[in-house]
């Protein structure tokens, strides 16, 4: 009895059954969408709760019919565009583009900067 009670919390947890071309869309676009509790992890490679529930909520939305840039909206319009992986640039993800380049040249710059004072 207990085995059964297991099993059937997996599946609760793991969100609808889909058809194996569209499970297979959903982990797709679970690639493409950041854990926002793990820091650089894909909700398809973590597994933190909220990963579960974002996993579930990409499963419903293909279960639904959305196409790959409507799910990708609409966890956006959630989570803000920190959830994708790779975020498109426009001004408000400027910031998410630009700020390695900046610490990468100012790494360099002190780099640069130690080695003069050395020789």
């Amino acid at each position: 009895m207990k085995a059964l009670a297991i099993a059937l919390a997996l599946v609760v947890q793991a969100g609808p059954e889909l058809p194996p071309e569209e499970e297979a869309r959903a982990q797709d676009l679970m690639r493409e969408v950041r854990c926002m509790v793990c820091a650089g992890e894909s909700i398809l490679d973590s597994n933190a709760t909220m990963a579960s529930d974002m996993r579930r909520f990409v499963r419903e939305r293909v279960g639904e019919g959305m196409d790959d840039a409507e799910v990708r909206g609409a966890l956006v319009a959630r989570f803000g565009h920190e959830v994708l992986m790779r975020p498109p640039v426009d001004a408000r993800t400027a910031p998410l583009w630009l700020a390695p380049l900046i610490l990468l040249g100012l790494g360099g710059a002190l780099l640069i900067a130690a080695m003069r004072k050395r020789s």
